[in-house]
């Protein structure tokens, strides 16, 4: 890229208002609304309902009715689980991880490879919390049971570390750690996530503007190799590569059964600044960058965590947060929001009501504020129960709130599974921060999905070039956000209905995909594999540098015994003749070619 590139450049796919240089708060923008048509989308044919539109439209039946209880019992469940282990000595949990570690080892070496499809974990298809099929173990597969993977080992206080196992989640871990006044660097919003996934795929959160991806803060992990082997990784031992190769490799590297992360210190509450905008998308974009990362480079304007949501193509609330004492929270005139209570209005609603009241300031309990999407699961559950976000419902049922992931996707059936890859879209994209406007104009023309959230992170400059990486020669051109050693990207969620869809429009949703995909592909930009992918294999390895991670394939003998990440990350069934070629090697490099 030339060093004399704009990195917010004037011209755009729609047409524009003449840009103001500065983006003013909301109370100043109110006589300046671009119009809509502005921003027009194209019009599509009309299209007729079938019998799943509504399957669809009815199904908070099954999800009041089946979906909620069950999912109620499981978290109580879950809950009593994870008691019981933080009752247990650091000494016994320790005693119970090598004893597992020990199982899983003499089960792989049970393995004929002759005889036994590839290995992957025993967890049943509609367990992971992504969107994507995981109909790899819909065929013939070796499993291998990793379900007694969810203690937390050890917080070492001094070297401000928690080892855990793979099958720990968000909720879990910060329900043992706050109250140490301690967290980890990076937490994942939704209670669920777990640490197994967020280091083998992807994962972020406000702080990542800091700290980088969730896979940047890992210390150290322990991995089971394919021939049986148990290594501890780290960055500077004799298993760096493979420390490095292991994020986004989805469990295809080896068998992962701990972790250590980074904790940092923390206080009681999250002093969270509301700010309204309105403007282009561009002006937006623009707006959001200013909220965390100062033109004059000053470190104390960083706050500790940062969030926008865009509600509609012409306003946004941005979020900054900074860590505060109980004692600053409880001074007078301060305002307290416990936004973790059932009865709470959805944490998304509440924010977009910044754009009426303008700017303000509230406090919020730490742990609360970690898991603000988990109730509503960010705006999808107003999808999924209509009515879920009205008072009357969050006062009786609100406590039942958030449905089990899981158990929506075990309950939907194939139809409307196809159905939500065709008519809605679940995807992340990772996006230099140089290049948000531009993205966020090409999602209004393409999709048209509101609410967006917009989340920046780092991705570092490593000793090796992982499967994703920064722009080539980043640090020379002295981007907003960027430093010598990372260049700052934005997670841009684009999680809803399209619009052409609640117009009852025709909407080809794999081709906005592809399209998207594509997209990504030129501008230097990442798509995470939980999500539903139309890339095929040359495509996907255009978009991910595929060159360290083929290096460890081959070297900790995982061809032949573990699927490829493409293989695993592919759209649609898995055939056994696509077993078979992958064991046999007949898959195509795990690289592309350059052209």
């Amino acid at each position: 890229m030339p060093a004399e590139h704009n990195p917010w450049p004037a011209p755009s796919l729609l047409p524009q208002r003449p840009r103001r240089p500065y983006l003013a708060p909301f109370s100043s923008l109110l006589h300046q609304v671009p119009s809509m048509s502005d921003l027009q989308a194209p019009l599509r044919p009309k299209r007729k309902k079938i019998l799943v539109d509504y399957l669809v439209q009815f199904r908070w039946i099954v999800v009041i009715f089946v979906v909620l209880p069950v999912s109620c019992f499981i978290y109580f469940k879950l809950f009593l689980g994870d008691v019981k282990s933080a009752m247990k000595s650091e000494k016994r949990r320790q005693k119970e991880h090598e004893a597992n570690v020990k199982k899983v080892v003499n089960r792989l070496k049970q393995r004929d490879p002759n005889k036994d499809g590839l290995v992957c974990t025993a967890r049943k298809p509609y367990i992971a919390v992504g969107m994507r099929n995981v109909d790899y173990k819909r065929v013939r597969h070796f499993e291998v049971d990793l379900s007694a993977f969810r203690n937390i080992i050890e917080v070492d206080k001094e070297r401000m570390v928690a080892k855990v196992e793979p099958l720990v989640n968000m909720g879990q871990i910060t329900r043992y750690t706050v109250p140490m006044n301690l967290a980890l660097a990076v937490v994942a919003e939704l209670d669920d996530l777990t640490v197994g996934g967020l280091i083998n795929g992807y994962g972020i959160e406000g702080s990542s503007h800091i700290y980088g991806l969730f896979s940047d803060t890992v210390v150290a992990m322990e991995v089971v190799l394919a021939d049986g082997r148990v290594v501890r990784c780290t960055k500077d031992n004799e298993y760096s590569d493979l420390f490095y190769g292991i994020p986004w490799s989805q469990g295809t590297l080896g068998l992962l059964v701990s972790a250590e992360i980074k904790l940092i210190p923390i206080k009681e509450y999250m002093r969270l600044t509301y700010s309204p905008y309105r403007g282009t998308l561009k002006e937006l974009a623009q707006a959001y960058a200013d909220s965390f990362a100062p033109r004059d480079g000053d470190p104390s304007k960083v706050p500790d965590f940062v969030e926008g949501m865009i509600y509609t193509p012409t306003e946004a609330v941005h979020m900054t947060g900074r860590y505060a004492s109980k004692e600053e929270a409880k001074k007078k005139g301060n305002v307290i929001n416990n936004v973790g209570w059932w009865f709470k209005p959805w944490f998304y609603q509440h924010a977009q009501t910044a754009l009426k009241r303008g700017e303000f300031v509230e406090y919020i309990p730490t742990r609360e504020y970690y898991h603000r999407h988990t109730r509503c699961l960010y705006w999808e559950g107003k999808l999924i129960l209509p009515f879920g976000d009205q008072w009357w419902f969050r006062w009786l049922l609100g406590w039942m709130m958030p449905p089990k992931v899981s158990l929506l996707k075990a309950t939907q059936g194939e139809a409307i599974r196809n159905y939500y890859h065709e008519m809605h879209v679940i995807q992340d994209l990772l996006v230099p921060l140089y290049k948000v406007g531009e993205a966020l104009e090409y999602c209004h023309h393409e999709m048209e999905v509101y609410p967006i959230w917009l989340c920046p992170h780092r991705l570092f400059k490593l000793p090796v070039k992982t499967m994703v990486y920064p722009e080539p020669g980043f640090e020379h051109h002295h981007r907003q956000g960027d430093t010598s050693y990372a260049q700052m990207f934005t997670d841009i969620g684009v999680y809803y209905t399209p619009g052409p869809v609640f117009r009852g429009e025709e909407f080809n949703g794999a081709e906005a995909v592809r399209n998207l995909e594509e997209w990504l592909i030129q501008n230097h930009s990442f798509q995470p594999q939980y999500a539903v992918s139309e890339l095929t294999e040359k495509n996907f390895w255009r978009m991910f540098d595929g060159s360290h991670y083929e290096h460890c394939r081959q070297k900790y003998g995982a061809v032949g015994t573990f699927m490829s990440v493409y293989y695993k990350s592919k759209k649609g069934k898995k055939t056994e003749k696509e077993v078979q070629d992958a064991e046999s090697e007949i898959l195509e490099p795990a690289y592309a070619e350059e052209a």
